[in-house]
């Protein structure tokens, strides 16, 4: 029986740099907790499905910025010391509860002293203590594909001049390169943000942003539902900021949106780009939009699979260990009155929710076939840390899906590119500048909160630019200075940033990361251009300790671009 379509999960993972700053509440243990409770949690549940034989595909992305602290022995061990710590609340709780006559919140600490010392036999035995080399394994098995992204998930429409982009794009591809041993194929734009080409106030063209993937070799990245469809916000775009997509950003675009195939288009089928003049690159670079349907059963707070009932209450912590010992109980359960949590009603609503799922996806892919005539791509976006961290069983639903999925006689898994291998585009769109964050538009990390944070980022930027004139082929100690303010670049642009201080999660410790990365830069520059080698000399030994990512940076690829991408090749 032939197969009317095909499905991806596409898992976007991402944390900021946050090696060596601290632990709780804002550090490392944003990663150790992450690494915890969603990626080891995923990597076991595709080991076990690669053991079992199951025919698995999945689109994964890994931000550079996370790969590198990953694979960061000094955060790899801290992350044992912390899974230690978890292992002995639990072993503290439960003879608490004992005490107490509490046997149900005895038998859940011991649920998580089991749930714990797994988790951590199986990252310092099944997969010899490298979460990044397990992610390669399975990409060098064929079961994976693992996207890259912009090296800081620097937000690139926003950036002021293109050397940044091609430098943030640049850097992302040799981490990737150096981390897993090939060339990427896909990428995914940070915040799925996205530009066209069009004229700036001073009449300098700016490059589509596909103009830059496509010199990389990068064929691939992933919209928004409503870049493609051209409609309303939906799914993790929707948000309560008064203003429709795109209505908030006024340019002089190359293209005019209203005369390209901005709108009409369809997710269940990926595009080729035409974001400039001259058409399509060359070669080509093709989007993929997001399903909004599949994503709303995850996403919605309505009728989303986490909010049900009976899976874990991500919210309310025990008052000495921090551990979660409580369900959800209904949608507007004060926390005070949330029942205790039962893993094994979990376990059950884990299989029905991915039944449906599974469903789901059969009977779309079934309908688009049937009214179209044609074989399509339903692609399932979600945040990695969704899963598992705040989703508790959220790992556990996934590899029932690819389990159920992989069985289906109607759809077939398939990773993003493999897809446009075998299916390449037919049609050509103009995608208008679109984001995933509120609004559809720049609103999430531009807006009266954050737009103090530009300025310098802009200034960085173009005074990156003019010392790489100064110095184009700097060697010894200078190229440690300048490779040293290059990271302090990318860091400063971190996407991350602005959004903590918009959303309010962290703002406090995001305008400290923010102003400590524009001062290290600044001074880094400043030592240089006084002639000060010796000081600059210690001063990016120093910093290059603390912010030691990316150790095959060429601070070159943040010269000035020419009027086009292409024209520096």
């Amino acid at each position: 029986m032939a197969k009317s379509g095909a499905f991806t999960f596409v898992l976007h993972s991402h944390l900021p740099y946050c090696r060596m700053a601290g632990r709780w509440p804002h550090g490392e243990e944003w990663l150790h907790e992450a690494a915890s409770e969603t990626y080891l949690p995923l990597l076991n549940g595709l080991y076990d499905l690669k053991e079992e034989g199951v025919p698995f595909h999945i689109t994964i992305g890994i931000t550079p910025v996370l790969a590198e602290q990953l694979a960061d022995p000094l955060v790899l061990e801290h992350f044992v010391l912390f899974m230690q710590d978890k292992i002995a609340a639990a072993e503290e709780d439960m003879p608490r509860f004992h005490k107490e006559g509490d046997q149900h919140a005895e038998y859940l600490a011991s649920f998580y002293l089991d749930w714990y010392r797994h988790t951590l036999d199986t990252f310092l035995n099944r997969f010899q203590g490298s979460i990044i080399g397990a992610f390669r394994a399975l990409q060098d098995d064929g079961l994976i594909e693992i996207i890259t992204s912009a090296a800081t998930h620097g937000y690139l429409p926003l950036l002021s001049r293109d050397s940044s982009i091609y430098g943030q794009l640049r850097t992302g591809i040799e981490s990737y390169k150096r981390l897993f041993g090939r060339s990427p194929r896909a990428v995914w734009l940070p915040e799925c943000a996205y530009r066209p080409a069009y004229v700036n106030d001073e009449g300098v063209t700016r490059p589509a942003i596909e103009e830059f993937l496509s010199l990389l070799g990068l064929g691939c990245f992933f919209s928004e539902t409503h870049a493609i469809e051209g409609g309303r916000p939906v799914g993790k775009a929707a948000g309560d900021v008064a203003i429709g997509p795109y209505a908030a950003i006024k340019r002089r675009y190359i293209v005019p949106i209203a005369e390209g195939r901005g709108k009409g288009g369809t997710t269940y089928q990926p595009y080729y780009v035409a974001g400039n003049d001259k058409g399509l690159t060359n070669p080509p670079v093709a989007v993929i939009g997001r399903n909004n349907r599949t994503g709303l059963q995850v996403w919605s707070g309505e009728w989303g699979y986490p909010g049900d009932q009976d899976y874990r209450e991500f919210h309310k912590k025990d008052h000495i260990s921090g551990l979660q010992y409580w369900r959800v109980t209904g949608p507007r359960t004060d926390l005070g009155d949330k029942e205790f949590y039962h893993p094994d009603w979990a376990g059950q609503k884990v299989e029905e929710h991915a039944r449906h799922f599974a469903e789901l996806v059969e009977e779309l892919a079934a309908e688009y076939h049937r009214e179209s005539g044609k074989f399509g791509i339903i692609s399932s976006n979600y945040d990695t840390e969704l899963f598992g961290h705040w989703w508790f069983e959220g790992i556990a639903w996934i590899k029932e899906v690819l389990r159920l999925l992989s069985q289906s006689e109607v759809v077939e898994l398939t990773p993003a590119t493999d897809y446009l291998d075998q299916r390449p585009p037919e049609e050509v769109m103009t995608v208008p500048e679109s984001s995933w964050g509120s609004g559809g538009g720049h609103w999430t990390w531009d807006n009266p909160d954050t737009r103090w944070m530009w300025e310098p980022i802009h200034a960085a930027e173009k005074r990156m630019e003019g010392i790489v004139s100064r110095y184009p082929e700097a060697q010894g100690d200078t190229a440690d200075v300048l490779n040293q303010a290059a990271r302090e670049l990318l860091l400063l642009q971190a996407s991350d940033w602005p959004f903590l201080v918009t959303t309010g999660q962290a703002g406090q410790y995001a305008r400290q990361r923010f102003t400590s990365h524009e001062e290290r830069f600044n001074r880094l520059l400043d030592l240089l251009e006084a002639d000060d080698l010796v000081e600059g000399s210690r001063l990016a030994k120093e910093l290059g300790e603390m912010d030691n990512l990316f150790p095959d940076i060429d601070y070159r690829w943040f010269r000035k671009q020419g009027p086009s991408p292409l024209a520096n090749v």
